[in-house]
């Protein structure tokens, strides 16, 4: 046990670093942590050797999932019912568009710019249309925008986005089974059914200290999950579904959602973006640069291309929409997903490998950093201020909320702003 909890020493000072550089660069923790990931795997394996972090360990690889499917859970939780069903054409329409232009461009990259064989450049074109809810949500509530109505559509829009990204990888790669429908209908029983108990089991058995909770939605969501992994899926996409199904239950009580968001970021999301930040080989890189630097830049070329024009379609001002489209150049989860799982399966080899995670990752942080420093809209953080106060004052309190909790939150709200 004394290697266990020196390697979990290690991998929270390193969190601990990354949010000290977050608050002094004035950037997302998520992507200081992606990016003290890679340089503590290029220097710690340089000075003690690769081994040391241990990216792979079992525990590491646990908690990191367990990261990537509560953050994806947060981010349905997130969005309102209303909103969707009154933007959902907008949101469709980004989200389609998002996946489809990307992955044409990085295909015909990969195929014919690349010298990449036929399965390889669709693999390419499939992780490098993504869109990482986790980036974006991670960067929504740090900054106060996941509370306004733009934030909703675009965390929506991701959901689209990955949901087109995950069928086309099992059209394309995975064979059609059983297990995959009875993968579709055990979500969609889920889907029914939870909305309808969940209330009600916390109304009779919540409200206590024991965060019976929180229990039950992680029983859901990692038995869903071992159902997914089962049929060839993947964990995180029955957890934003459910976070979506559950958003006017759960997402209105903002109590719960806090005491989520401080398990969550506290202890599994520094997990999750080290761990894909330790993914990027710098020396390959290095040594064959000029794949992950098209990838990355096609990507990003190509969203602009389609996210764009949807978004002055829909009447977004110039701001917003270059904001909207930055971020959906982000790629992280099913970006390496998808390029583990062509590599897994041979259908790509260990350089292609690192061009493909380098620039997915890279798309979590370059899109970002200009986002934020270029096209902030700054109108939203305000609006996003006055929207969770209203949450407040009209939550229903339960275990462990009150007065004290509610001062908590606005003391929070006003030492950010």
């Amino acid at each position: 046990m004394t290697e266990i909890w020196t390697q979990a020493a290690l991998w929270l000072g390193l969190a601990l670093l990354a949010t000290l550089v977050s608050i002094y660069l004035r950037v997302a923790t998520a992507l200081s942590e992606i990016v003290v990931g890679t340089i503590a795997q290029l220097i710690i394996g340089a000075a003690l050797g690769a081994a040391v972090l241990q990216g792979d360990a079992s525990w590491i690889r646990f908690l990191s999932g367990a990261g990537a499917i509560l953050l994806t859970f947060l981010a349905g939780a997130e969005l309102d019912p209303q909103v969707f069903r009154r933007q959902w054409k907008q949101a469709t329409a980004i989200g389609l568009v998002s996946f489809a232009v990307p992955f044409l461009g990085c295909a015909a990259l990969a195929r014919w710019g690349l010298g990449w064989e036929a399965p390889a450049s669709w693999l390419a074109g499939i992780a490098m249309s993504t869109t990482s809810v986790a980036v974006v949500y991670a960067v929504m509530l740090e900054l106060e925008i996941n509370t306004t109505e733009f934030g909703k559509v675009v965390l929506a829009a991701c959901f689209v986005t990955d949901l087109a990204t995950v069928v086309a990888l099992g059209l394309i790669f995975a064979p059609f089974t059983l297990k995959t429908v009875s993968f579709v209908a055990a979500l969609t029983l889920a889907a029914l059914l939870l909305p309808w108990i969940t209330p009600r089991f916390f109304r009779r058995f919540g409200g206590r200290p024991s965060e019976l909770e929180a229990k039950f939605l992680m029983l859901c969501l990692f038995g869903l999950g071992a159902i997914a992994t089962w049929a060839d899926s993947e964990a995180v996409l029955p957890a934003y579904l459910i976070g979506m199904v559950l958003a006017g239950t759960v997402g209105k009580d903002h109590a719960l959602i806090r005491r989520l968001r401080t398990l969550t970021f506290g202890l599994l999301t520094p997990f999750y973006f080290i761990r894909a930040g330790s993914l990027v080989s710098l020396p390959e890189l290095a040594a064959a640069p000029a794949a992950f630097l098209l990838l990355l830049l096609v990507k990003m070329l190509s969203k602009f291309v389609g996210v764009y024009p949807v978004c002055q379609l829909y009447g977004s001002p110039h701001r917003e929409g270059m904001y909207t489209t930055l971020l959906m150049s982000t790629g992280l989860t099913f970006g390496t997903i998808s390029a583990l799982f062509g590599l897994s399966h041979g259908l790509i080899d260990q350089g292609q490998y690192s061009a493909l995670v380098a620039a997915v990752i890279g798309s979590a942080v370059i899109p970002t950093l200009i986002a934020n420093a270029f096209f902030l809209p700054r109108h939203l953080l305000q609006r996003g201020d006055k929207e969770e106060a209203k949450g407040e004052v009209g939550e229903t309190p339960a275990a462990g909320s009150g007065a004290s909790q509610r001062d908590d939150v606005r003391r929070d709200a006003a030492q950010r702003r």
